[in-house]
This record gives C-alpha cells, sequence and structure tokens, in this order.
C-alpha cells in the first residue's frame, strides 16, 4: 500500500520527467506570484497585527503573556498559512485539475472518466473551490475563535494541525476525484474512510507548504502524489466500480 511520503516522492520525480515539465510552469507562476504578493503584505503589517492584539489583552492577564504571545504569533501565521492556501488553490485550481489529469493518463495507463471540454473542466473547477471554501471558512472561524477561549486555547494548535492535515487531504485529493466525476460529500466520505492516508498526506503537504519557495516547486508533486494515493487507496473504497474506466 502507498504511503504519503512514497506518493509525494513518487509524486515530484513523475511531474519533473520529460514530457510532464510543460504542465507545472503556470501552476508554479501563479504560486510564486501570490507567494511574494502575500509574503510582502504580512511582512509589512505582521508587527502590527501583533501589537494590535496584545494591546486586547486584559491587564489582568498580563502575568499569561509569555503563553498569550506565542499563541498569537500561531494564530496569526495559521491565518496567513490559510490564506496562501486557499487563495493559491482558487487561482491555480483549473491548471492543477489539468495536471492531475495528466499525470493519471500516465501514471495509470486510464484516463479520468470526466467527458468535459477544457472550458467548462476550468470553470468546473473554480466552482468546486468555492464548495471547499463553504466547507472551510466556517470551521476555520469556529477554530479561531477557539484559539482565543481561555483553557482551550492551549490544545488549539494541536486541533489546528490536525485540521489543517485534514484540509490539506480534501484539498489535493480533490483533483483526482473531481476528474473522475466524484462529488465533494463522496470524495470526503472516502477520505474519512481511509483517515489514517487522508491525515498522513495531508499532514506533509501542510509541511512542505511551510518551507519557503521549496513549496513552489513541490506542490505540483503533491497533485501527481495525491493522483497515486486516489488510484491506490480511495478509488475503490467503497468496494465498487464507480469511478473506474476499463483499460
Amino acid at each position: 500500500m502507498l504511503d504519503a511520503v512514497t506518493a509525494l516522492s513518487r509524486g515530484t520525480r513523475c511531474v519533473y520527467q520529460s514530457g510532464m515539465r510543460r504542465y507545472i510552469f503556470l501552476p508554479i507562476l501563479v504560486n510564486l506570484i501570490v507567494y511574494v504578493s502575500m509574503f510582502s503584505f504580512v511582512l509589512n503589517r505582521f508587527g502590527g497585527w501583533l501589537d494590535h492584539w496584545m494591546n486586547m489583552v486584559p491587564t489582568w492577564l498580563d502575568w499569561l503573556s509569555w503563553l498569550i504571545w506565542p499563541l498569537f504569533v500561531i494564530s496569526l501565521l495559521v491565518v496567513v498559512f490559510f490564506t496562501f492556501t486557499l487563495v493559491s488553490s482558487l487561482i491555480a485550481a483549473p491548471f492543477y485539475g489539468f495536471l492531475a489529469a495528466k499525470v493519471e493518463t500516465q501514471v495509470t495507463g486510464r484516463k479520468p472518466i470526466d467527458d468535459r471540454n477544457l472550458t467548462k473542466t476550468a470553470i468546473d473547477a473554480i466552482g468546486r473551490e468555492f464548495v471547499k471554501l463553504a466547507y472551510i471558512l466556517p470551521r476555520a472561524a469556529g477554530l479561531f475563535v477557539l484559539s482565543w477561549i481561555p483553557g482551550l486555547n492551549l490544545i488549539a494548535p494541536l486541533l489546528w494541525a490536525l485540521f489543517s492535515a485534514w484540509i490539506m487531504a480534501i484539498t489535493y485529493l480533490d483533483y483526482p476525484m473531481d476528474n473522475n466525476k466524484v462529488s465533494f460529500a463522496d470524495m470526503r466520505q472516502r477520505l474519512s474512510k481511509r483517515w489514517w492516508q487522508s491525515l498522513s498526506f495531508g499532514g506533509l503537504v501542510t509541511l512542505i507548504t511551510w518551507i519557503p519557495l521549496a513549496n513552489l516547486f513541490l506542490i505540483p508533486g503533491a497533485v501527481a502524489g495525491a493522483v497515486l494515493l486516489w488510484d491506490d487507496h480511495y478509488r475503490n473504497v467503497h468496494g465498487d466500480t464507480r469511478g473506474i474506466t476499463p483499460q
């Protein structure tokens, strides 16, 4: 059975092979533009945001400033991370979907069962990203609020880590599943049935997205790795043949 590290490693090698590299140029360019823009914006404002939130701490909690300050920093970093991930995914979704289809054809010998033309695929991919946002944002907002509740905020970093892993699994494994006409609800069920593979892959992708600049070149590998996991773990997770095309 394919594990997350092997999937990412094989996926990265796959997208940088001759004949595949042309499909990753635009996603990397999109991520680079978003990354540089967001990094510059955050760098200029991070200190002000941190001072603003620290000034809102009641004076009777000053003795806990040694704990509250790093929690503020972690929370702000998580918000920045999520914003970068969501924005780059929204913009690059059509390219990632196209890349996932090419990888699936090359690696498995099967074409995705998606019969949409390129224009409709691109439009639907953006629509699918908004479906993901509708699922992610309320949960992220609830977790963000919990991060400021005394006592509960002590476990917030762990909850954020698990939530990030789950969201990264949804984000990347959805590309091959969408290409194979797996609904968003069905996709989440498949991920839940293979929860360990989902969280381990999502956790690994979360880690690589935190690596400055290197993440730009590893993310296409994560898309390809998701295709490999789809074929190995999720394609027949219901014990039926949905999503399988004859070779």
